[in-house]
Formats: structure tokens, C-alpha cells, sequence
């Protein structure tokens, strides 16, 4: 059983986690929706842009969203043109989006800029500091995964 000193570090460690997170992600939302996008469409046009055409039905379990959500943040993001939906040819059930190109150039100038906007945020660390915070994170993670509750 774990001392009551190991559970209150344990608490400490996920209050300190989470009020990185939030102080990180309330400075990335600002910035994408200054730029007309909400962090939910963002992270579709991302997943587009870089990965390339993908199902709908697959797209909600890449970017942690319900799969119910996605069809009405596909149909915003087609209003707008920055995706389009095609069907697969070999099976009718299936429908993808894409990143049209009006979405790549719109990805294009704004990707790289989130990239500096992540990179200015993080960079209190030192680069072995944030291999070593993606190791520990990774390694706590899948951790979760093994426990049963």
C-alpha cells in the first residue's frame, strides 16, 4: 500500500499536469480561433494535412472527438472549402475527407506558426528536458492503459 506522503506527491503531479496543459492549451485555442477555426476544426485540418485522406468514421478516434461531433465539423469545414468529402469507390459505406487545396493553403501559412506559438510555450525546457518530460509522459500513459478498474 502506498504512504500517504507517495499519494500526495501523486496529486500534486497530476494538479501541476494539469495546469501545464491548461495553461498550454488556453494559449493555442486563443491562437487558432484568432485565425477563424476552432481547435476542433483545427485539429481535422491537421490530421488532413498531414496525413492525408481519411474515412470519416476513423477521423474522431485520431483527434479524440465523438464520432458524432465529426460530421458536423466535416460539413463547417466543407461550407468553407477547406475539405471535400469523396466516396470509396469499392465500398459505398465508406466516405473520406480530404484537405482540398484551399485547405492546404490555408495549413500552409497557419501550421507553421502554431508550430512557433507550441515552440515559444515550451521553451522554459531545455531540448534533453523535453525529450526527457516525452519520455516520462509516454511511459505514464501507457501505464494507464494496463490498469483495470
Amino acid at each position: 500500500m502506498a504512504s500517504e506522503e507517495e499519494i500526495k506527491q501523486s496529486l500534486k503531479l497530476y494538479i501541476v499536469l494539469s495546469r501545464a496543459t491548461k495553461a498550454i492549451n488556453e494559449v493555442t485555442h486563443q491562437f487558432i480561433q484568432e485565425n477563424k477555426v476552432n481547435p476542433t476544426e483545427f485539429g481535422v485540418l491537421e490530421l488532413l494535412y498531414h496525413k492525408g485522406r481519411q474515412p470519416l468514421q476513423k477521423i474522431g478516434n485520431k483527434i479524440l472527438l465523438a464520432s458524432g461531433s465529426i460530421t458536423y465539423v466535416v460539413d463547417k469545414l466543407e461550407k468553407r472549402g477547406y475539405i471535400v468529402r469523396t466516396s470509396c469507390p469499392s465500398d459505398r459505406r465508406i466516405t473520406y475527407a480530404e484537405i482540398s487545396e484551399e485547405g492546404k493553403a490555408f495549413m500552409a501559412e497557419l501550421f507553421p506558426r502554431h508550430e512557433q506559438k507550441l515552440h515559444q510555450l515550451t521553451n522554459a525546457l531545455s531540448a534533453e528536458e523535453k525529450d526527457q518530460t516525452i519520455e516520462l509522459l509516454k511511459k505514464l500513459g501507457l501505464s494507464i492503459k494496463d490498469l483495470s478498474y
